[in-house]
């Protein structure tokens, strides 16, 4: 019986450190998943949309790396750690040159937040 007891005493602890460690964790959040830019030019240039991330949880978040799903598509974003309740920026930069009909792209956010990692898209079509 006292094993018992010593298992399931155990047990709760490690869930109450397991979910104190989870709030003390650096969360990240966007302001939107998804940005359409509509018809677009392909001789027009490149365009351009900031994403905008917030740090909800208590401790620095930092990103560590930003991927798009293709070579037409440049990410750049806010390299120093995020306070806690700040904002920081993720800027996707879109070449339609040589790139006509719709297209739909993805741009992966890695950082030390509660999730690991978010996914943003870009979509439009390109005349």
């Amino acid at each position: 019986m006292k094993q018992i007891i010593f298992v399931f005493t155990a047990i709760l602890l490690a869930t109450n450190v397991a979910l104190a460690q989870d709030d003390a964790a650096a969360s990240l959040s966007v302001s939107e998943e998804n940005y359409d830019f509509g018809t677009i030019k392909e001789n027009g240039g490149k365009v351009s949309h900031t994403f905008v991330v917030k740090n909800d949880g208590t401790q620095p978040l930092v990103i560590t790396r930003v991927i798009a799903s293709c070579g037409c598509t440049t990410p750049d974003w806010t390299k120093e750690p995020i306070a806690p309740g700040k904002t920081g920026e993720i800027l996707v930069t879109y070449d339609p040159q040589g790139r006509p009909g719709p297209f739909a792209k993805t741009v992966s956010i890695y950082s030390n937040g509660k999730k690991g990692s978010q996914v943003i898209t870009i979509r439009g079509e390109v005349n």
